[in-house]
């Protein structure tokens, strides 16, 4: 098995929950355009097992990824599941019939969505749930207290271990924590994409992770001459240097890569390996100066 050092180390979640910084991001394992079932089930299996046998115990996970398919998945390769694994999931959306991802974040449609992921994943209480709040790519204002106090409180009974946010600004973090704890924060971030900075250097100082969601998406940094001329001076493909230079910029940032084939997984595990000298990081870092 690899271990969490060659996964860029590790970081405690929770006090009781330590993790590999490289993850793992379950998304793409459910049909084209994350909805219906794969093209090949028994490479998503393949792929989930060999995560975890390569030091994986971060997976990334949501009941309406498929819908539903992706923790079917996950069941079928992983339960029962390993002591270490940490199943994260979240909440504040659904599937509609035409593959829509319209909003879920009534008190009830939380509710239901936690017991969703219960039944469908196989257990009696979720590690971390993320809500889920935002548009697509972006925060919106507002408050989430009713929403979040809707999940402290299935955490008070015990069906939650943990609770994270997705999608959210600063604000609406500091309004989370007034009412529970908050573990990890899910924002789109990237080495194009600089506007969470400020966030992550705060949740750095309080010991909260922060975990890029499609961090190669938006303006993929693999569209950037200064990216390809980086990675070919270090012999490694333009996505490893993006997911290497996550990892170095700040030792909360925990990643979830997501593939659907297991070659595809190797090469995401490998940016792990990879160390930026100042120089590259000099360069990378004013590819998001100048987006």
């Amino acid at each position: 098995m690899t271990s969490t050092t060659s996964l860029g180390g590790s970081f405690a979640l929770a006090p009781d929950t330590i993790v590999a910084r490289m993850g793992y991001g379950a998304m793409q394992l459910a049909g084209p355009h994350v909805f219906g079932p794969p093209r090949d089930r028994a490479e998503a299996v393949a792929v989930l097992r060999e995560a975890c046998e390569r030091g994986v115990n971060h997976i990334d996970t949501s009941d309406f990824y498929g819908p539903h398919i992706t923790n079917e998945i996950i069941r079928e390769a992983l339960h029962p599941y390993p002591e270490d694994l940490t199943l994260v999931t979240k909440v504040g959306a659904r599937r509609d019939a035409q593959g829509g991802w319209p909003h879920a974040r009534s008190p009830q449609e939380l509710r239901d969505a936690v017991h969703d992921n219960l039944r469908n994943l196989g257990l009696e209480a979720l590690d971390v749930v993320n809500l889920r709040m935002g548009g697509v790519e972006q925060p919106e204002p507002g408050s989430i207290a009713e929403q979040f106090q809707t999940l402290a409180q299935l955490r008070e009974q015990g069906l939650i271990r943990h609770l994270g946010l997705s999608n959210v600004t600063a604000e609406q973090v500091a309004e989370a924590q007034s009412i529970a704890p908050v573990v990890c924060v899910q924002n789109h971030y990237n080495v194009a994409r600089r506007a969470d900075d400020e966030l992550i250097d705060s949740l750095a100082q309080q010991g909260i992770a922060y975990v890029p969601y499609f961090p190669l998406g938006g303006f993929t940094p693999l569209q950037s001459d200064t990216l390809a001329l980086v990675a070919a001076r270090l012999d490694a493909s333009p996505m490893q240097v993006a997911l290497a230079w996550l990892l170095q910029r700040s030792a909360n940032i925990l990643l979830i890569p997501g593939t659907s084939t297991r070659a595809h997984l190797r090469e995401n595990l490998a940016a792990a390996s990879i160390e930026l000298s100042a120089l590259d990081v000099t360069e990378l870092d004013a590819i998001g100066a100048g987006a």
